[in-house]
């Protein structure tokens, strides 16, 4: 699979997250932990849904 891609993964705990990876392989976001691997898809979902319309907050 090329990049950029969502991967899922499994916690020490039992819990599913994702990172976000860019075009050159490096990860650029992680998620939150989910309970469920169907809760962290429907987080990938939300993230490819809403990020188009996400403004930037620069607090620097």
């Amino acid at each position: 699979m090329n990049y950029p891609k969502f991967v899922i993964k499994e916690s020490t705990n039992e819990q599913y997250y994702f990172n976000l990876y860019s075009v050159n392989g490096r990860v650029i976001a992680t998620s939150e932990l989910y309970e469920t691997k169907q809760g962290c898809k429907n987080g990938i979902n939300a993230v490819k849904r809403d990020a188009p319309e996400a403004e930037t907050d620069d607090q620097t």
